[in-house]
């Protein structure tokens, strides 16, 4: 039988990052997001498909704690294992070898099978569902914006003490875009999201301020204050009328203040509303744990 023509001298890697520089709710609803079409498309996604993802997923993790020397030694074992397979196998390719690297990974990590794996998800959905998986007060406004989003709408989420808000988003099937200036901070949510099996509607970015900012147009923006809090503020009224420029009419704001590190003085959501002069403000009631506001366009 024959070896592939081009033994794979490495097995392929995921692709790295791409880092850039007190009044009543209104009944209003929260518009559509402008690319409603390829949102939707990651929303239609089935649970079979879902389950596909985190296989590879956990391949691609476990081929990344590899050194070159082991990744060869495991696609000599798969060469080996489709040389005694069929006889009428004539030509190895590189692509059957991949393939079956992948079968043996996922042999030696006793991956579930998709029946298990669907029970578990669905355990795991409903728990993540409930605003305390997150450490997220009960009655926060996050539950009712999170039945209010429309199919396709986008959820920007700005700062790391707001990255609850944002799993908590993303397990209601909502789009999620998590932006902060700080690598650790992104990564540590893109590893959160991925052991949580949120990844199919969580992504992330490192954002500088003073750079660039995404070109997207969110129905709900979840604000830390902390995340401006550094920022000079000709800076900080800036970055906060680009979000609010780019939110559809009838989205939302909702400042959500975090517990800040030992020795820093954060931002007062205060300090933040008066920015929203002329869009409809709802405050936290004074009984409630956390100072948190929700600002509607309008």
């Amino acid at each position: 039988m024959a070896h592939p023509e081009n033994s794979p001298s490495e097995l392929p890697r995921p692709a790295g990052r791409r880092a850039a520089g007190s009044a009543a709710a209104p009944p209003v609803s929260i518009l559509r997001d402008p690319e409603p079409a390829r949102r939707s498309a990651a929303k239609a996604r089935s649970l079979k498909q879902e389950y596909e993802e985190f296989i590879l997923q956990r391949i691609e993790e476990f081929k990344e704690q590899l050194s070159r020397d082991e990744l060869l030694a495991v696609a000599d074992e798969a060469v080996r294992e489709l040389e005694m397979g069929t006889e009428d196998q004539l030509v190895l390719t590189e692509v059957l070898v991949l393939e079956h690297v992948d079968r043996l990974i996922t042999r030696r990590l006793h991956l579930p099978s998709y029946r298990r794996w669907r029970e578990r998800h669905l355990r795991l959905r409903r728990a993540q569902r409930e605003p305390t998986h997150w450490g997220l007060d009960t009655g926060t406004p996050l539950e009712d914006l999170a039945t209010r989003l429309e199919e396709g709408g986008l959820a920007l989420v700005i700062g790391s003490g707001a990255v609850p808000a944002a799993f908590y988003l993303a397990a209601h099937d909502t789009e999620v875009l998590f932006i902060d200036p700080v690598l650790t901070s992104v990564e540590a949510a893109e590893h959160r999201a991925a052991a949580e099996a949120l990844g199919a509607h969580f992504q992330a970015l490192v954002v500088s301020f003073e750079v660039w900012f995404p070109d997207v147009a969110p129905s709900l923006t979840v604000l830390d204050p902390l995340a401006l809090g550094e920022l000079n503020p000709v800076l900080r009224h800036a970055v906060v009328e680009t979000i609010k420029d780019k939110t559809a009419r009838g989205g939302a704001h909702l400042v959500l203040p975090s517990e800040p590190p030992a020795g820093v003085t954060p931002l007062a959501p205060e300090a933040l509303q008066a920015y929203y002069n002329g869009w409809m403000v709802e405050r936290a009631r004074r009984s409630a744990g956390t100072r948190w506001f929700l600002a509607y366009k309008p």
